[in-house]
């Protein structure tokens, strides 16, 4: 409630009237994000308050789990900032213990929601994963390192194979075109993934300036990364217009 009194006695007051639209935005996307996190963070504890003792608890392997303990705390970074899920935690001797709570909210193991998981698959197929480091501080505010967002990608493409293997496929008729498209980039490497011609010459080789290739000249640290795709359409007439 705070939160919002504060954006609402700002929007009201002297300061923000002397405002340009993109300073009344700029302010607002920083102060309307924790107002998000909060009301989020809000909910989770009301839902922990009203979080139910179930009577009977088991696991995969039949066990019953009939001790129950408060308060057990976990991390969730979402797309509004870090909020804390308060749950109930089902336990028994030798055992992980259960949250049914985390079941409910369909949490991941890890501490990155969802909606960031989705966030780093869109930003990181698109280029670096710097540059998806900066595209997503920018929409959401949420500073993840290279190192989470590759972990994250990772993830992200664990179902591909068995997407692609379950995938329905209609036959192909006469009259469709098989295409192949292939393209190929030069790819910078380390030096010890080399090939033995182009270690060698990169060892051997001297050049006119320090700071530049001139005219012909190659660094001899790539190599050829080459995609090649396979696939059948149907032909799609065009007319001039």
């Amino acid at each position: 409630e705070a939160l919002y009194l504060g954006v609402v006695g700002f929007l009201s007051g002297e300061e923000a009237k002397g405002l340009t639209h993109s300073e009344l935005e700029a302010r607002l996307d920083v102060e309307g994000r924790e107002l998000l996190r909060q009301l989020f963070q809000d909910h989770l504890d009301l839902r922990s308050i009203c979080e139910v003792r179930a009577e009977e608890v088991r696991d995969v392997t039949n066990r019953y789990h009939r001790s129950v303990e408060q308060g057990h705390r976990r991390s969730l970074e979402t797309i509004f900032g870090s909020v804390e899920v308060t749950r109930l935690a089902y336990r028994a001797k030798g055992s992980k213990n259960l949250y049914l709570g985390d079941a409910g909210l369909n949490l991941p193991e890890e501490i990155h929601s969802h909606g960031l998981r989705e966030l780093g698959a869109i930003e990181g197929s698109r280029g670096s994963y710097e540059e998806a480091q900066a595209g997503i501080k920018r929409s959401t505010g949420v500073c993840l390192g290279k190192r989470q967002l590759e972990e994250l990608a990772a993830r992200a493409a664990t179902d591909v194979e068995e997407f692609y293997s379950r995938a329905t496929r209609d036959l192909t008729t006469d009259s469709d075109t098989l295409v192949i498209s292939c393209d190929g980039k030069g790819i910078v490497m380390r030096p010890g993934e080399l090939r033995g011609a182009t270690k060698r010459a990169a060892k051997t080789t001297s050049h006119k300036l320090k700071t530049r290739l001139t005219s012909g000249e190659k660094k001899d640290r790539k190599r050829m990364a080459e995609l090649s795709v396979v696939y059948d359409c149907s032909p799609v007439p065009r007319s001039p217009a």
